[in-house]
């Protein structure tokens, strides 16, 4: 494994910044400044990275820093925006890091291209949020023949070698999925509704991408339990705004009773609750639907509060500090868990939001 050297001190700061962030109980009283997807051609994207890069080593301090090349996903959510901005403020010169990042606008290819780019680059480390879960394998091949460790973020991968990567950090997003199951069977009990008949539908994330497996895989855990849960039907959204409103619309016009909607994340929400509103119908906990997401960015927040969403469970994005930990572990020889999860809550209408919502990172 390459290494490179920190002063003390460095390090020293580092973990404070890191203890202070790390997906923990409390969470930071600054909400993160919004980021733009680029909007650049991939070769333009490609291009700038490298300039980037060149830059830094002209100017003779790169010697000094840890090089980390982040292949984000991309910008198609609140919750993307945060964690990157989590990444961008973590590893920062200040910190003892260069980042080069790239945006793969939400394909698989783009990723892998910008993964050959930060190994031609020779990075210190290389960080991914996998598009979707398979087809890594000879890319991950070539990291690990050029000595450069590979850490995951957000979502999985499905390798048949798991030394390909040396640990993966993210939400346990079939927890999540379980944890709404079981919040909407209180809710109905509460409701006096726990023997009644309820039809389902769900708006799925992008399909393959691991919060999607995970999140439909333990919600459906929990719909085996409950004989007069029924599941109408199940489309993707791709976890924006514009398709959950698209998917939404389509569920309307083909089942007349809709008592949930599943959103596995918060931007389909919003989408589904334009659509449901533009029908006639309203929703949240004085409506005609049940509507819950998945992520709980501020905007879900807002949206409890408005009285259209039920509830929102948390995947907290803020990843940056906990793969900053895990590369100062990688430096000082120290092995690493393999998996690592971030913690995470729910939220619902019953509880005191306005005041939770000033306490959020994102």
């Amino acid at each position: 494994m390459k290494k490179r050297t920190l002063a003390l001190c460095m390090g020293i700061a580092v973990t404070a910044a890191m203890t202070a962030g790390c997906g923990g109980g409390e969470q930071a009283t600054e909400a993160p400044a919004a980021t733009e997807a680029p909007a650049d051609t991939e070769a333009a994207d490609t291009a700038d990275t490298e300039a980037e890069a060149e830059d830094t080593d002209a100017e003779g301090g790169s010697e000094d820093l840890i090089v980390v090349g982040y292949a984000q996903v991309g910008a198609e959510s609140d919750w993307r925006t945060a964690n990157t901005e989590s990444f961008k403020s973590t590893f920062t010169e200040e910190n003892g890091y260069k980042l080069i990042f790239d945006d793969a606008q939400q394909k698989q290819e783009n990723q892998i291209k910008a993964i050959r780019s930060f190994i031609q680059q020779d990075v210190d480390y290389i960080v991914v949020a996998p598009v979707v879960e398979t087809g890594w394998e000879t890319v991950l091949e070539e990291a690990k023949e050029a000595g450069i460790p590979v850490i995951l973020s957000d979502r999985q991968m499905k390798v048949s070698d798991e030394s390909l990567y040396e640990c993966w950090v993210g939400g346990n997003f079939v927890k999540e999925g379980e944890t709404a199951g079981d919040w909407l069977a209180d809710y109905l009990e509460a409701q006096g509704r726990g023997e009644e008949e309820i039809n389902i539908v769900t708006i799925q994330g992008t399909i393959g991408a691991s919060a999607q497996v995970g999140r439909t895989e333990g919600f459906g855990n929990k719909l085996a339990e409950h004989s007069n849960w029924k599941m109408l039907d199940m489309q993707s959204g791709e976890f924006t705004q514009a398709k959950g409103q698209e998917v939404m619309e389509s569920f309307l016009k083909s089942y007349d009773d809709i008592d949930v909607v599943v959103c596995e994340n918060d931007n389909e929400a919003f989408g589904a609750i334009d659509a449901i509103k533009a029908a006639g119908k309203t929703c949240g906990p004085d409506g005609d639907i049940i509507i819950f997401s998945f992520d709980a960015v501020k905007a879900a927040f807002d949206a409890m509060i408005a009285g259209d969403l039920n509830a929102a469970f948390e995947c907290n994005p803020l990843h940056g500090p906990r793969v900053a930990e895990i590369i100062q572990k990688l430096e000082a020889g120290e092995e690493v868990e393999k998996i690592q999860y971030v913690d995470e809550a729910y939220f619902d209408t019953s509880m005191d939001l306005e005041e939770i919502v000033k306490t959020r990172a994102y």
